[in-house]
């Protein structure tokens, strides 16, 4: 399968649109790209920023969907509520300037929704927001207003942002994803070829639920399929349910040829977790092994030489966890606790269903051997 995302081809005045690529993700500037030869497994630091207690969905008005208009024209009466938290994200960066005159120029653009109205926090992607010197949202009464980026996380493909224009926002309402059900329909809002198609509505279903896509950041979810319209300049905006509650965050789209309506979504109760550790600390805390992995290694690779498809560790960091394990260079990791392990975005799939200081058992081949041992997970803080 082949997939999109926006990177380094937002929608925006001048010629850009998306180009292929294999991996990719979608809408707006690709965040928490794998590097070209090794990668960290564990994402890195970042200081701690100022501490905020956030409540999403506490303050300012939030969206209501009346049950008669619902019956008749639900579409309708979603677009009108949820339509007016949705918002538009421009990403300014200094290297697109034209003949190099300096300055910043807006390289791409993405989608967002507010969800805590008093204090104006914003809910987008990773990728929408990723390289940016400025920030500029855009506000369904015409506003547009200088963000502040608040936090992000290339591990989960999510970030908050944040205005200090707080007069007359609107907050959404968040659902339990978890409840969804295959064909249940749903509503994407977002800013397809941005603002000049500013809040953009597409209907569709639910098309499946606990999809994996072999993607930076998306390979972290159990992921909303659906056949809701999710084109370039969606990132960041929401899947919403037909009582307007958001039950998804838009971030990619399948764009191999001869293949229509395969877009996907975050679930929202899986990125709240993550959504409150980026306004409350300024960066997200995940479960790791302290490792780098090759991403190089692919199934075809190992096949070729007799070994198992799995995640190569390339390094391990002294005094990790994964050292003091006995874990070395040159392993292949295979299982987390039992479960498959077949690349290094699948590591991070099942890592990210733990918490710092877990107990798991890692399988590991070596030597024509394979190996279980025990390590107790480390805490990771996203850049």
């Amino acid at each position: 399968m082949s997939y999109y995302n926006d990177q380094n081809n937002y929608s925006k005045k001048g010629p850009s649109f998306l180009s292929m690529m294999v991996i990719a993700l979608i809408s707006a500037v690709l965040g928490g790209v794998i590097a070209v030869a090794i990668i960290p497994s564990v994402y890195g630091n970042k200081q701690t920023g100022a501490t905020n207690q956030v409540i999403l969905n506490g303050q300012g008005s939030t969206p209501t969907i009346k049950t008669e208009a619902a019956t008749n024209f639900p579409v309708v009466q979603i677009a009108k509520t949820v339509g007016s938290a949705v918002v538009g994200i421009a990403n300014f960066q200094s290297k697109g300037s034209l003949f190099g005159g300096g300055g910043l120029t807006e390289i791409g653009s993405g989608s967002g929704f507010i969800v805590d109205a008093q204090h104006g926090y914003i809910v987008t992607n990773n990728h929408v927001v990723t390289g940016a010197e400025k920030l500029v949202v855009s506000l369904a009464d015409g506003r547009n207003i200088t963000a502040k980026l608040v936090g992000a996380d290339d591990r989960t493909d999510l970030a908050v942002v944040q205005i200090a224009d707080t007069s007359n926002l609107t907050a959404t309402q968040e659902g339990d994803s978890t409840k969804l059900q295959v064909g249940e329909s749903v509503v994407a809002i977002g800013n397809p070829g941005g603002q000049e198609f500013a809040r953009s509505v597409t209907a569709g279903v639910v098309s499946a639920t606990n999809r994996v896509l072999d993607i930076p950041g998306e390979s972290s979810f159990n992921l909303i399929q659906t056949d809701a319209a999710i084109n370039p300049g969606n990132s960041g905006g929401p899947l919403v349910n037909y009582q307007g509650q958001v039950i998804g965050i838009n971030s990619a789209k399948n764009q191999e040829p001869g293949f229509e309506g395969m877009g996907f979504a975050i679930p929202i109760s899986d990125a709240l977790p993550t959504i409150k550790q980026l306004i409350e600390k300024g960066y997200a805390s995940h479960a790791g092994l302290n490792v780098q992995i090759d991403p190089r290694y692919t199934a075809e690779y190992a096949s070729q030489r007799g070994w198992p498809a799995g995640a190569y560790v390339s390094k391990v960091t002294l005094g990790g966890p994964a050292e003091r394990a006995g874990v070395v260079a040159g392993d292949i990791i295979t299982k987390i606790n039992g479960q498959d392990v077949k690349s290094s975005l699948e590591l991070t799939h099942e890592l990210f269903k733990y918490n710092p200081g877990d107990k798991v058992s890692v399988t590991i081949f070596r030597n024509n051997k394979t190996t279980d041992v025990s390590v107790t997970l480390t805490e990771i803080k996203s850049q």
